[in-house]
């Protein structure tokens, strides 16, 4: 069996796995019935947008989609045991609920900022009681918690969907500066808890293992495909691990500023800084 078999074997798994007909899962991802069924018998491919929702909404990684595993090997660094969302390892599924109250609470985080969401605010979006979001999140600190395991598991999602079929490093690395610009949608609503958790970081210490695991996957997969581009005599850069320090430094401090609207700071000019970035200290060497 190839591997684009093995991967329609799975999503026809967790699509037996779910509740209801194909088109409700078709409808829960956001995909036509017809091009659901369509790249379920091959004759199109699942698009990297369309892997993200499946493994998002079934409660399982692209990477376990893809390569049968959490935990291959891939083009990107994988997260820790301890940064990662909880899931059922028995069928890779979530419990709905769960699922639906994590999801909602992080887009709430995200618009309003943490100290400004309520449980009650997040149980009247779910249309559901403040008792069954304490059922699945024991204290507001743990919604804040989830809501970082989301953010690494949807920028991991998207990097192994993107990149998987991406052999050239210095195309891989400008692609990862891409898929973590702070455009608008889903890109930005992560940046957003992001800036939030630094924030509670830098004042409650039981939150920096956490962090500290999440953000070491990040940096991870610049190394490792700083080291590749080395491997492919595509980059001269002497210290891969400066590089790797200088370039997420930038990437924080730049996407900071365009999150916060600093006057002359945009989506265009970060991507040109680090374009330029990687240009003059990483292909170049200087």
């Amino acid at each position: 069996m190839d591997e684009a078999e093995e991967l329609r074997t799975r999503v026809r798994e967790l699509i037996r796995s779910m509740p209801g007909a194909q088109r409700e899962f078709a409808a829960a991802i956001g995909l036509d019935e017809t091009k659901l069924s369509k790249a379920l018998t091959g004759t199109r491919r699942f698009s990297p947008h369309e892997l993200v929702r499946v493994a998002e909404y079934c409660g399982v990684t692209v990477n376990w989609l893809l390569n049968g595993s959490d935990d291959a090997k891939t083009v990107t660094a994988v997260p820790a045991l301890a940064a990662r969302p909880e899931s059922d390892p028995a069928h890779h599924t979530q419990s709905e609920p769960r699922r639906r109250i994590l999801e909602t609470a992080w887009l709430l985080i995200a618009e309003r900022g943490y100290h400004r969401v309520r449980i009650s605010d997040i149980a009247e979006a779910c249309g559901t009681s403040t008792a069954t979001i304490h059922y699945h999140f024991p204290s507001k600190a743990e919604v804040l918690n989830e809501a970082l395991r989301r953010n690494v598991k949807l920028a991991f999602d998207r990097q192994v969907a993107e990149l998987h079929a991406v052999d050239d490093a210095h195309d891989r690395l400008l692609r990862l500066v891409e898929l973590q610009l702070p455009a608008d949608g889903v890109l930005r609503a992560e940046w957003s808890v992001w800036l939030q958790v630094w924030n509670e970081v830098s004042l409650a210490p039981e939150l920096r293992s956490l962090y500290t695991d999440s953000y070491d996957r990040w940096h991870r997969t610049i190394l490792m495909t700083i080291r590749t581009g080395q491997e492919q005599h595509a980059f001269r850069v002497a210290d891969p691990e400066a590089a790797t320090e200088q370039l997420t430094a930038l990437i924080d401090g730049l996407g900071i500023q365009v999150l916060t609207r600093k006057p002359g700071s945009t989506v265009a000019t970060m991507r040109a800084h680090l374009h330029d970035f990687i240009e003059r200290s990483i292909v170049k060497g200087a």
